[in-house]
């Protein structure tokens, strides 16, 4: 069964930033592979479009160029927010601001975001929005393990249920 639209795709791999000999940033094996649903949207669209049309057991190599993963690192992405929206009862907690944490947070339109902490400075705290694989070249090595159907169930909810999938 060849990859396609709303067919289940279980596959393994390497990422590596830049090419094949650059620095390891995951690994993913069969004992947990990679799960998802072809065309449901949750994968990046260029990381799917070079699996268009493959196989189980068929392998793949492939560079997502910045612009084709997360999009170029974005210096408008990093600002200044008012010390004050992290009081927890009228108290800052300092651990939770420490740099390099990574916090949830919400936009003025209700968005959730993932904000890094760069620094805290009288009165604001600088947050960086980039994701984290912003502006870098992603390399993937990898092989299909599985192809199948997916249900009627997990095309409505949008994800893969049982094995490598949302358990409810």
């Amino acid at each position: 069964m060849e990859i396609s639209k709303n067919k289940v795709v279980s596959l393994t791999y390497t990422l590596k930033l830049d090419n094949a000999e650059g620095e390891l940033v995951e690994k993913v094996d069969k004992t947990e592979p990679l799960v998802f649903i072809y065309g449901a949207g949750m994968m990046l669209p260029k990381f799917e479009e070079h699996l268009t049309g493959k196989v189980v057991g068929d392998g793949f190599e492939f560079t997502l160029d910045s612009p084709d993963a997360y999009g170029d690192y974005q210096l408008d992405m990093v600002v200044n927010l008012p010390l004050d929206i992290f009081k927890v009862e009228d108290k800052i907690d300092y651990e939770m601001l420490k740099v390099g944490n990574v916090l949830p947070m919400m936009d003025n339109q209700g968005n959730h975001l993932q904000g890094k902490v760069l620094g805290v400075e009288t009165g604001t705290v600088r947050m960086d929005f980039n994701h984290p694989m912003s502006g870098k070249t992603l390399h993937f090595i990898g092989e299909i393990i599985d192809v199948r159907e997916a249900s009627a169930e997990e095309l409505s909810h949008g994800h893969v249920h049982g094995d490598g999938g949302h358990q409810h």
